[in-house]
């Protein structure tokens, strides 16, 4: 009796092990790329990303808030171009920063950080829009930050359905969306990449945030292990592989 009890526990540890194993297995999504053409305009719901997988934001860095978000992505690439589209079911939603490059990730904000260079994976950009669709963005290249010129973003179409600002917090649920089509042709300007195409990987990380509001919170989905809220760690990133 006692050698079986054994073997149950034994085998019940190994299942443990493995769990804990399978669920810290590194992110990964796999890229589609677009056919034909798409209008930005944070459409959710049409046609071309209809069969496009979501990415579901979901891992906590800090302190879990009172209000949880539910975070969703999707995104598309072809030749000339990176397609992101998000779903955001929020609350408190804070929109203060109206001007290009300001403190966006204090509002409800959406990021992207990406490393398009195999050859160099530490070395990544971060792009971060608000509700309101207000952008930062910058490459960061070995401890060095290199801020994109306004007059080089405007190349970036950027959709959003909540206004550009908001005199007060939105307290009640809200459901809000957040669309942009990167030409790749701004990653050129500062920085090298890998093109686009089958089989080809990048490292990345998606996030949303929104460290000012009344429920200030940071999610990511790659899991970030570090004890404070951080999102330029790119060691963490997950795996971007192109379709």
């Amino acid at each position: 009796m006692m050698k079986k009890i054994t073997s149950v526990l034994f085998l019940a540890c190994l299942f443990m092990q493995f769990s804990s194993f399978s669920s810290d297995k590194p992110a990964l999504y796999k890229v589609k790329k677009l056919k034909g053409t798409i209008k930005v305009d944070a459409n959710w719901d049409k046609a071309q990303w209809k069969k496009i997988e979501e990415i579901n934001i979901t891992n906590y860095m800090g302190k879990i808030p009172a209000f949880q978000p539910v975070v969703k992505a999707k995104m598309m690439y072809d030749k000339d171009n990176l397609y992101l589209i998000y779903k955001v079911e929020d609350q408190h939603v804070r929109i203060q920063n109206d001007k290009f490059n300001s403190s966006v990730s204090t509002d409800a904000c959406v990021e992207f950080f990406f490393s398009p260079d195999k050859e160099w994976p530490l070395r990544y950009f971060n792009i971060e829009i608000n509700a309101g669709g207000t952008a930062l963005m910058a490459y960061q290249i070995d401890g060095k930050r290199i801020n994109v010129k306004e007059e080089d973003f405007n190349i970036v179409e950027v959709a959003h359905t909540l206004p550009k600002k908001l005199d007060k917090e939105i307290d009640e649920p809200v459901t809000w969306y957040l669309e942009f089509k990167m030409p790749l042709a701004l990653l050129k300007k500062y920085g090298n990449y890998t093109q686009p195409e089958k089989g080809v990987e990048w490292k990345a990380n998606f996030y949303k945030t929104s460290s000012r509001s009344t429920n200030p919170h940071y999610l990511t989905w790659a899991i970030v292990q570090n004890p404070k809220p951080q999102f330029h760690l790119p060691k963490y990133f997950g795996a971007l592989i192109f379709k």
